[in-house]
């Protein structure tokens, strides 16, 4: 038996998929090539953020047991399909609150709204004159924000991509972004100017700065019941504190590198996060408490997401893959190995699925969360 869920993880992508047409194209699936490929070591984001770390999948789990060695081979699940609209790598996803759309944020500098069913283009927000960050739905669905390397965020109207107002607080470029839950009525923002800042989604009305993290934020989390925020930063921590004034309630510092994402369980009970040391971290929200460590990548975590049910956990990285995971005790489910760079960003469908991830070889991949 094992001893962890490590050795689960490691999987090979075995299927050649045929083409599937959609409204925006022609989708491409690569076929199983006759020799493994060298995995990408480029990356089109500032290498002083994303440094790319890039280690090969081992090809199957070798188990010893008492008859021998068995090799288990773990298929990936191929994409439903996949989104080919940006031109730059693909930074940051959101899923709409009824499911029917996914925005997607690039290197591109824009913000890209389509058809969660079949990846038909709505519209292109082009609001930005530098790289998308960072994108967040309003709970209600009516309005998106979306943060940038041009130091603001702009909430702009969901139906037709026209913008509402630009909030301009930020000295640097923002990194991350989320709504207050469960009524949207404020925004944080968090940002390379060490800082998460609180303000009115109405009007981009500052309410409060927190100055908590001594570098980068690059991950902040609403609690479900909307009383705190977690934020991420480069200094190693994730900082847990009250969303009414900014009061500090602890601090959790058991990563060993940056933290580049964080999520909250739909429960409210337990924080994920993710950093540069390869391993997402599950605790306890009230107080910290560690409760697993998950050591299935091989690379920097760079994203990662909770199934809206609370079952599962999905997250992704610069060893290319995704990996779906029990949230309870970080058992392997799968690993998608359909991306050829860094996985920048993961969510799920609003009824758990499906899965979009956002990539660094340009392109969403949509696939069933089995």
């Amino acid at each position: 038996m094992l001893a962890t869920p490590v050795a689960e993880t490691l999987s090979l992508t075995f299927p050649a998929f045929p083409s599937m047409q959609t409204p925006s194209g022609t989708v491409a699936v690569n076929p199983l090539p006759a020799e493994l490929p060298t995995p990408m070591t480029t990356s089109e984001r500032k290498f002083s953020r994303r440094a790319v770390i890039v280690g090969l999948s081992s090809l199957g789990v070798m188990i010893l047991g008492g008859g021998g060695i068995t090799t288990w081979w773990v298929l990936s699940p191929h994409p439903l399909y996949v989104y080919h609209g940006h031109s730059g790598g693909v930074n940051a996803l959101a899923w709409s609150p009824d499911g029917k759309r996914i925005a997607s944020g690039s290197n591109d500098n824009t913000v890209q709204v389509w058809n969660a069913a079949d990846g038909g283009n709505v519209y292109t927000y082009g609001g930005h004159p530098a790289l998308v960050n960072t994108v967040a739905w309003s709970p209600d669905g009516k309005q998106i924000a979306s943060g940038s390397d041009d130091s603001t965020v702009q909430v702009w109207n969901a139906t037709n991509g026209g913008n509402i107002y630009t909030y301009v607080g930020h000295t640097s470029w923002v990194e991350a972004l989320a709504w207050s839950l469960p009524d949207g009525k404020r925004i944080a923002s968090g940002s390379n100017d060490n800082t998460v800042q609180v303000w009115d989604a109405a009007n981009g009305g500052n309410v409060y700065t927190y100055s908590g993290h001594s570098d980068p934020v690059n991950a902040v989390a609403w609690s479900p019941d909307g009383k705190r925020i977690a934020s991420g930063s480069n200094d190693n921590t994730v900082q847990v504190w009250d969303a009414a004034d900014g009061g500090n309630a602890y601090t959790y510092g058991r990563h060993s590198d940056l933290v580049n994402t964080v999520a909250w369980s739909p429960s409210g009970t337990r924080i994920a996060s993710g950093g540069s040391d390869n391993t997402v971290q599950v605790w306890n929200a009230a107080d910290g408490g560690n409760v697993y460590i998950y050591r299935g990548h091989t690379s920097w975590v760079k994203a990662l997401a909770w199934s809206p049910d609370g079952k599962r956990i999905a997250s992704g990285g610069n060893d290319n893959t995704v990996q779906v995971w029990d949230a309870a005790d970080g058992g392997n489910v799968y690993t998608y190995s359909g991306h050829s760079a860094t996985v920048t960003s993961v969510i799920w469908s609003p009824d758990s699925e499906r899965i979009a991830s956002g990539s660094d070889d340009k392109t969403v991949q949509v696939w069933e969360a089995k």
